[in-house]
């Protein structure tokens, strides 16, 4: 009786150590049919696909504070350098009234000042250009997780894409969406102010628009990437990175989609490719850094009883390293701070891509 309880005793055991390679097969795949490039890589595509986005040329419309050099053919008197003021108008020498350019294309300005000096009768037969000498009504912000925060001016049609790439790409920790804001457009400001006295609402609402960037960088689908305008503010949220080093397949840092994301010690070991024959899975340890303080904390975790379902699984927070030792000596070795530091700064990083 006695030897049989034993040999129960026996294969339940053997099949709690069986339990443990199962369930990183099981949970591997899951995570790891993600496919994951280097924010580089990312980065490069980018470029690319900008590069192969122009739009159609076009005009850009006049705006306040451009610098715009007019010539009207064969009357040098009326050729001259005129700077559009804040309300969009400018002024010319013996045409009544201030002139509309705001809103405007340089092509459409040209049409307006040849009827201006038509009516007034200045010039019988006019011909009159204009060129835009300095762009400065149309600017577009960049701002967030992006290597070179700027301020482009838009001076012909624009893509998002086109942006990012002037920007110089998406940043290590840049999360998963890019957010536009643009602003409620003049005519509709104009719309509403109008409606004042009827007792209508007479603020217009900016426009937020907010588009993730695997449909930008992976559909194809021009819906995505749309065309900025001056005024657009362009946010990339910052998310965050878990690093995994030490006794695993693919040591790595990984960018989270969103700094909401969760992220467990099984979930990093699916996305490091699991342990290696001889990872110390009892001896596992995070190092993380309290944001507020800067206190080092050093929190032990038992890798093995978590995927014997022993014990509950630990989550891992932004910037957070979990490592793997392969021998007591190297355990003792990165229980410092110092060694987080210099681990996570040979580790590639890499960004989830379909």
């Amino acid at each position: 009786m006695v030897s049989t309880v034993r040999g129960v005793l026996d294969c339940a055991s053997r099949k709690r150590i069986w339990l443990v390679p199962l369930l990183l097969l099981v949970i591997q795949p899951a995570f790891c049919q993600e496919k994951f490039e280097t924010p580089q890589e990312t980065n490069e595509r980018i470029r690319q696909l900008a590069a192969a986005s122009h739009l159609q040329q076009g005009d850009t419309p006049i705006g306040s504070g451009d610098l715009l050099h007019i010539d009207v053919f064969d009357v040098p008197d009326l050729s001259r350098d005129v700077r559009v003021n804040d309300t969009g108008y400018i002024s010319m020498p013996l045409i009544p009234g201030k002139i509309r350019a705001g809103g405007l294309t340089p092509l459409k300005l040209e049409e307006s000042l040849e009827q201006l000096l038509l009516e007034n009768g200045l010039v019988s037969h006019p011909q009159v250009s204009v060129f835009v000498k300095e762009q400065n009504s149309q600017p577009v912000t960049v701002i967030g997780a992006v290597n070179k925060p700027t301020v482009y001016q838009v001076i012909r049609p624009t893509t998002l894409l086109e942006v990012l790439s002037g920007a110089g790409g998406l940043a290590n920790d840049a999360g998963s969406v890019v957010i536009i804001t643009r602003p409620a457009h003049p005519s509709a400001v104009a719309e509403t102010n109008a409606g004042a006295s009827t007792g209508t609402n007479t603020l217009a609402e900016p426009q937020i628009i907010t588009i993730k960037l695997r449909d930008l960088l992976d559909t194809g689908d021009p819906a995505y990437n749309i065309q900025v305008f001056g005024g657009d503010v362009v946010s990339v949220p910052r998310s965050g990175i878990v690093y995994v080093a030490g006794a695993v397949q693919q040591p790595g840092g990984f960018v989270l989609q969103d700094m909401g994301e969760q992220i467990t010690t099984l979930k990093a070991l699916a996305l490091a490719h699991g342990l290696t024959s001889y990872a110390k899975a009892d001896q596992a340890v995070i190092l993380r850094k309290n944001p507020d303080t800067g206190v080092k904390q050093e929190i032990d975790v038992n890798l093995k009883k978590i995927m014997q379902r022993k014990t509950e699984d630990v989550r891992l927070y932004a910037n957070d390293l979990l490592f793997v030792p392969d021998s007591a000596g190297k355990r003792v070795l990165y229980k410092t701070g110092e060694a987080a530091i210099s681990i996570t700064s040979g580790l590639v990083l890499l960004r989830a891509a379909r």
